[in-house]
């Protein structure tokens, strides 16, 4: 084969230069991702729980704090993310200082989960048998004490599914984080691979973007079989 016909052959990439910048890019996914199921989680399963524990008939029954909470996550969680993380920027100067970067979006996308994960909570409870709840109030167990020991230990199994399905969510919205500069492998793959035309670039951020939620979903299913076989 001639020599213009190799070179024609040969792949033209910049990947091996932009190895610092790739795998800096992978560590700030990790950690947009990490801390936006940490505390968006957290939150989510508190306002969750309210939302459960307040519907009718529960055991925190109460009509106006159910349509107030119900209502703000109705309005919240639709919005696009795209739209949703441009239109947080001036809440994100007042609480993290910035309204681009990393900080800005780990703060969009926490506030994101936090509206997306309450709905899961709330849909896993609701699959909790009644009888037991009935059982442990029977048994002269405190609301409180329903609430925390039988309630959600009774729904820890699908909850940790629910929860695997929100984190490979958040790892959607670290790529679209890179309109307000959020960095990140999707922020990355736009920049250096799709923008400059570098096929090797894009689709390497693309493997490893796939290889986290693989990896995610893997230990999610693992974890969630064990508990529900107590």
């Amino acid at each position: 084969m001639s020599a213009p016909a190799l070179e024609s052959l040969a792949i033209d990439t910049r990947l091996g230069d932009l190895q610092p910048e790739f795998w800096s890019a992978a560590g700030e996914t990790i950690i947009m991702a990490s801390s936006a199921l940490l505390i968006g989680g957290a939150l989510g399963l508190a306002l969750g729980l309210g939302l459960y524990l307040t519907r009718a008939g529960a055991l925190f029954a109460n009509r106006p704090l159910f349509v107030v909470l119900n209502v703000v996550v109705n309005f919240f969680r639709p919005i696009p993310f795209i739209i949703f993380i441009a239109a947080l920027q001036p809440l994100a100067r007042h609480v993290v200082g910035t309204g681009i970067g990393i900080r800005a979006a780990t703060f969009g996308i926490t506030v994101a989960a936090v509206f997306g994960i309450s709905r899961i909570v709330e849909q896993n409870l609701v699959t909790v048998s009644p009888g037991v709840i009935e059982a442990a109030r029977a048994m002269g167990a405190s609301r409180t004490r329903i609430t925390l020991t039988v309630l959600v230990p009774e729904a820890l199994g699908p909850l940790v599914l629910g929860y695997t399905f929100a984190f490979v969510a958040i790892v959607d919205m670290t790529a679209i984080a890179g309109v307000i500069a959020g960095g990140g492998l999707g922020s990355f793959a736009q920049r250096f691979g799709f923008r400059q035309f570098d096929q090797v670039v894009m689709w390497a951020a693309i493997l490893v973007l796939v290889a986290m939620v693989m990896l995610i979903q893997l230990g999610g299913n693992v974890l969630a079989r064990r508990i529900l076989r107590r």
